[in-house]
């Protein structure tokens, strides 16, 4: 579904991502773990055309990423949670929900997307009129999430979902995300919380200043040593 090949990209002098290739199959769960700086958001910004390539390439079913402009990959059907949630602060969380199926020009299909959003978020529902700039950090990803829900999308691109909430919320989030792969909607998954995200994927890669270092099954890259010790703090 989507395949990236040599991808590098500059920041002015600097090497961030140094011809990094991995692959994402239709209804997989593909966790991106690594430590900060690695590189990990720079690749989900460059798929979505945030941010520049400087070679490589990136193909969502078959399709040439690099020369279509951001706010048409939407369309395409990929949608994006960035690090730190970015809603619309000043806005209700009806109206963040509405916004993020400004694509859809079906109102039925807008109705029907609203009621899924609220049936994986709740919460969301009882709060529907709540400026979201009131919400808690909890409830803020949730809102970020059930947003990028809003476009239908066949691929989920989420970076760090799990940052600063509390143990409880994180395991909501997580539960979350994979209801939402349990219903057809493939996801790629940037994540601090590497124990929790290989938990749930079906494959991971490894990002270490911008390359891949390791790659497999997610369950067995739980059990390497390298990586317990890395990443997971055992």
């Amino acid at each position: 579904m989507l395949k990236i090949e040599n991808l590098e990209v500059n920041y002015g002098m600097i090497k961030a991502i140094k011809g990094v290739s991995f692959e994402v199959n239709q209804g997989e769960v593909i966790a991106l773990i690594g430590a900060n700086g690695a590189g990990k958001t720079t690749i989900l910004h460059t798929i979505t055309g945030l941010v520049a390539a400087k070679a490589g390439k990136i193909e969502f079913e078959g399709q040439d990423l690099l020369k279509i402009p951001a706010h048409k990959i939407v369309g395409m059907g990929m949608a994006h949670v960035p690090e730190g949630r970015r809603i619309f602060q000043e806005l209700t969380v009806y109206e963040n929900l509405k916004l993020g199926a400004f694509i859809v020009n079906d109102k039925k299909r807008i109705e029907k997307n609203l009621e899924y959003v609220y049936a994986h978020f709740p919460r969301l529902k009882e709060r529907k009129n709540q400026i979201a700039g009131t919400l808690s950090g909890g409830e803020q990803q949730m809102l970020a999430m059930g947003r990028a829900l809003m476009s239908n999308p066949k691929i989920i691109l989420m970076d760090e979902p799990s940052m600063g909430l509390s143990p409880i919320l994180v395991s909501e989030i997580f539960q979350i995300i994979k209801e939402v792969s349990a219903d057809g909607t493939t996801v790629l998954l940037v994540e601090q919380n590497a124990k929790k995200a290989l938990a749930i994927a079906d494959r991971a890669y490894v990002l270490e200043t911008g390359n891949i270092a390791l790659s497999g099954d997610a369950k067995e890259l739980m059990n390497d040593e390298n990586i317990k010790k890395a990443y997971l703090g055992e």
